[in-house]
């Protein structure tokens, strides 16, 4: 008589846990670009701008005055503003003055690619400065490769609205931003800002400036541009808040001083690093473990939802210039090191 082999039984798939498959479910939520229900804008022909529209006027005349040729002009399809699409002069085009500082290497490889396709196809986005010349907010590096280039005319979008060159750095992609680029090119901007009103306050741009942080960088980075701003972020975005009081002059003043006392305590933590480092501690994590304990937010939770600072900036100040001053560097483990270096990797 045959026996039969049982067969094994199946076992029932394993149910992800209710927690993961609401976190996926979110994931895949955020991937996804769902366009909005509302349609916006303008579309066809109400895009059309009729050659007697008087700023369509002004700024031809601008562009004939100039030394360039007006090729057309249209409303931008999202907010109906009117735009030029002219030629210029290349000398004719300035870049704004608080923009970020210009990278040789960024220029020279754009130029490059520029050469290989024989082509300048992107047009550069124009506004017109105060004084009545040309700016462009984000075609700088564009703008000097066609100086590399030998190039004679530039084509330009060119706006009437003078504040655009204010609200479109946020787009600018030429060259990705790091801290010391995007902390310089807000304080120029804010300084800028602060001589056309003496009444307009630094929340009024907060959009612009994007973080309080940046601006108190800012300050560090115009007279020491080698400032090691990564290591203090953490901790400034923490504790600095846009201001809502006064004007955006006086603020910047204040910011001044919070940057005069970040660079006190940065030469105190160079100290510190060195003396380290005499005890035989060779990490490229030594200013950041310093500055993080030192950090007198650091064990300090905000709750959710939460937008006030976990402590004033100057009393954040205050306590980080006592902790650097009274660190003791024989309490310093090497595991201590790495479990910084573990976290700056993972960051």
């Amino acid at each position: 008589m045959a026996v039969r082999k049982k067969t094994p039984a199946r076992k029932a798939p394993r149910k992800q846990p209710a927690r993961k498959q609401r976190a996926r479910k979110s994931a895949n939520s955020r991937k996804r670009l769902e366009p909005r229900r509302e349609p916006r804008g303008f579309a066809g022909a109400e895009v059309l701008l009729e050659p007697g529209h008087p700023l369509r006027v002004e700024l031809e005349r601008d562009v004939t005055r100039a030394g360039g040729t007006p090729i057309g002009a249209y409303c931008e399809p999202l907010s109906g503003n009117p735009l030029v699409l002219a030629v210029l002069p290349r000398q004719a085009v300035e870049p704004t003055p608080f923009q970020r500082d210009l990278s040789p290497t960024h220029t020279k490889r754009l130029a490059a690619r520029i050469e290989e396709s024989g082509s300048f196809l992107d047009p550069l986005i124009v506004v017109r400065s105060p004084d009545g010349k040309f700016w462009t907010p984000n075609g700088r590096h564009r703008l000097a490769a066609a100086k590399l280039l030998g190039l004679r005319s530039v084509t330009a979008l060119i706006s009437a609205d003078e504040e655009l060159a204010f609200r479109i750095l946020a787009l600018n992609t030429e060259k990705a931003h790091n801290l010391k680029d995007r902390s310089l090119e807000v304080i120029r901007m804010a300084r800028e800002l602060a001589t056309r009103s003496t009444r307009t306050r630094e929340s009024d741009y907060a959009a612009q400036f994007e973080e309080p942080a940046l601006l108190t960088l800012g300050t560090v980075y115009e007279s020491q541009k080698r400032f090691a701003g990564s290591a203090y972020f953490p901790m400034l975005r923490r504790v600095d808040r846009f201001n809502e009081k006064g004007t955006l002059r006086k603020s910047l003043e204040q910011r001044a001083g919070w940057g005069a006392r970040l660079l006190q305590i940065d030469e105190r933590v160079k100290q510190l690093v060195g003396e380290l480092k005499e005890r035989g501690f060779r990490s490229p994590y030594l200013r950041n473990f310093v500055v993080a304990r030192i950090n007198p937010v650091r064990f300090v939770r905000a709750g959710r939802g939460e937008t006030r600072p976990s402590l004033p900036i100057g009393s954040a100040l205050t306590k980080m210039t006592a902790g650097a001053r009274n660190f003791d560097v024989d309490s310093v483990r090497q595991q201590d090191l790495a479990l910084v270096a573990a976290l700056s990797s993972g960051e």
